[in-house]
């Protein structure tokens, strides 16, 4: 569903108005995107003018930015789909020009992507993904009432943020979830995550039923997935769309592809509604992943986020803000550690 731009009412704060992306913003995003990130942010798309009025026009992403009375770009965020549903869109790709910085920008334009755009498209699930190298951004989800369920361990190289001043060599991220429209269905808990995924649950139980999974992978059947590889991050992720018999050679089989072209991080994507999940679990933990977290709505069904590292993990470096994100975070780590050690 695209939005006339007409149809929202433009916000105008201070010395900078609040809108919509049009097409005449396109040079000035590059801009922006240069001035705080040299020609090394790895969405080349913010550099590329014509995919950005595309990516707009067709609805994959919808960007809102802020401009100065002089029509200079001082501040962007997108909203966009990153998630097996169409109904799920992610919150994210946030930046304010650094002599903009604490004036009100960035919270002028999430308010306007927040009352006036979210409310007109046809989506079920909002989620954010904020870095860990400080909690700007996961205040911000606090503030518009996203929880916080995942978190995904040293997920993107540091030296994209070198411009932010981090000296990490990898970040890590937190997902955050708030839901507009609500799709109950049965949910089946792997007995190594029930604690945890109860209280990753605690804002999303509504109209959910749950039970422990005891259910035997079904025999004769078929595993299909598809999995994206992102280069720039080192970085495979694999949406398990249907699990069946085959599924720990199918996962061995993607596994190795994505080890071979660079993958240092690997995320597998799992249905909650699979009542054999529990079987998947264990297949994965001899393998050696572990505990990402709650997906909520992530295939429309609920999903199960399992990681694995061919790294060894750094939480020290996580910053985090709320105690729910520390209590996530130490199931992680927790269950991490099984593998890697203290």
């Amino acid at each position: 569903m695209a939005i006339d731009v007409k149809d929202l009412s433009n916000i105008t704060k201070g010395s900078f108005n609040v809108d919509l992306f049009c097409a005449d913003d396109a040079e000035g995003v590059a801009r922006l995107f240069r001035s705080i990130h040299g020609e090394d942010y790895p969405i080349k798309m913010f550099y590329d003018p014509v995919q950005l009025v595309k990516a707009n026009q067709e609805g994959t992403y919808y960007s809102v930015v802020a401009r100065s009375m002089d029509k200079e770009i001082i501040g962007i965020h997108n909203l966009f789909r990153s998630a097996p549903s169409r109904g799920v869109y992610e919150w994210g790709v946030g930046l304010v020009l650094k002599e903009w910085r604490r004036q009100g920008v960035s919270a002028a334009i999430e308010k306007f992507m927040m009352d006036n755009v979210i409310p007109g498209l046809d989506m079920h699930t909002v989620f954010g993904e904020p870095v860990t190298s400080h909690v700007g951004m996961q205040k911000q989800g606090r503030n518009y009432h996203y929880n916080v369920t995942s978190l995904e361990v040293g997920l993107m190289p540091g030296e994209a943020y070198a411009g932010e001043g981090v000296t990490s060599d990898r970040v890590s991220t937190l997902l955050f979830f708030r839901i507009f429209r609500n799709i109950p269905q049965n949910i089946f808990l792997p007995k190594p995550y029930i604690e945890a995924l109860r209280f990753m649950y605690e804002n999303f139980s509504m109209g959910r039923s749950f039970s422990e999974s005891t259910s035997l992978l079904p025999k004769n059947t078929v595993s299909r997935s598809n999995m994206d590889l992102f280069d720039f991050a080192k970085v495979a992720r694999i949406a398990c769309h249907e699990t069946g018999s085959d599924f720990a050679e199918h996962i061995s089989d993607l596994e190795s592809e994505a080890v071979k072209k660079g993958a240092i991080v690997v995320q597998l994507w799992l249905k909650l509604t699979s009542p054999w999940i529990g079987e998947l679990v264990k297949v994965l933990q001899g393998r050696g992943f572990f505990l990402g977290g709650l997906l909520p709505q992530w295939f429309d069904d609920d999903g199960l986020l399992m990681q694995k590292l061919l790294f060894m993990p750094d939480f020290d470096s996580i910053q985090l803000y709320s105690d729910d994100s520390r209590r996530i975070f130490d199931y992680v780590r927790s269950d991490c550690q099984k593998l890697y050690g203290p």
